[in-house]
């Protein structure tokens, strides 16, 4: 086998290496843009938030149905939007602010649904709801992840600007337009759906990482929100193939090897990055003090 052939030969002989990848792409495809907009509110946690929150709807239709795709996910979808009111609703009527109210209700979130599932699963299952199953993607999960991801992106486009102007001036919106109140609704929404739907694919603490390592990476290679968007799609489909490679040759779990991809695009683009990268910092560090030794010095 040469080289090239090793790239491609796992997805080519094995079909549950192409569902992962199909499952896996098509995921990192609406996570990336979310998790733009996430760093551009500067809420970077509230998706590890939302995260931890669908898990005791999750644990809710799996005590009730087992590992019931359908289940599962309405439990999600319910309990990630409460979760996502109800922290609203605490930094709108109380001076906590909103990182600090979804923060405390993920905390929460975590322990009831570990409770719950460990009630009745085995450890087997809790590791599988935890951690995903993105090597054993069926047709009713691939169907689900692509469907939400389609969905997710033709309503990001459709909201792009107001989305875009909510994140950067909010008091603006406000002012102009009622939109704010009900872009921020969809927007949760949007990061509700995908966070359900990715629990299959990386489970409810490793779906976070798709989306917010390329997202983060991004940030050094484009200045535009639509470049970062592209960006951080591209490189969640990248990490997402090279995990899954990784995973195949190197024997280890699939999700965990997905997210150390996507972390290692992330300090790579933190070092050489375009705009801001560690190496542009210590370029214009060594330019500046070039010419702060050109002054003469005055007597």
């Amino acid at each position: 086998m040469t080289g090239i052939e090793g790239l491609y030969l796992p997805f080519a002989e094995f079909g549950f290496m192409r569902r992962a990848l199909a499952g896996s792409v098509a995921l990192a495809l609406a996570a990336g843009p979310l998790g733009v907009f996430l760093i551009l509110r500067r809420m970077s946690l509230m998706g590890d938030a939302m995260a931890h929150a669908i898990l005791p709807g999750v644990a809710v239709g799996f005590l009730t149905a087992g590992l019931s795709l359908t289940a599962m996910t309405i439990g999600g979808m319910v309990t990630g939007v409460v979760v996502a009111l109800l922290a609203a609703a605490v930094a709108r009527l109380t001076p906590q602010r909103e990182d600090a109210s979804f923060a405390a209700f993920y905390l929460v979130s975590l322990g009831v649904g570990v409770l719950l599932i460990s009630l009745r699963g085995s450890n087997m299952e809790l590791l599988h709801v935890l951690f995903g199953t993105v090597l054993g993607l069926d047709d009713a999960a691939l169907l689900l992840v692509s469907i939400t991801s389609s969905v997710t992106l033709l309503a990001l486009a459709i909201i792009f600007r107001p989305l875009v102007l909510e994140c950067m001036d909010p008091l603006f919106l406000r002012s102009e337009s009622r939109m704010g109140p009900i872009v921020h609704v969809l927007f949760l929404l949007l990061l509700v759906m995908t966070l359900v739907a990715g629990f299959q694919v990386l489970g409810t603490l490793m779906v976070v990482g798709i989306m917010m390592l390329p997202a983060a990476a991004a940030r050094f290679w484009a200045v535009s929100v639509v470049g970062q968007m592209a960006l951080a799609a591209a490189g969640g489909a990248l990490a997402s193939y090279a995990g899954l490679l990784f995973s195949y040759y190197a024997n280890v779990p699939a999700s965990p090897a997905i997210i150390l991809c996507a972390g290692i695009l992330y300090f790579l683009s933190v070092s050489l990055g375009w705009h801001g990268g560690l190496w542009q910092v210590a370029r214009q560090a060594r330019a500046r003090s070039l010419r702060l030794s050109r002054i003469p010095e005055r007597d």
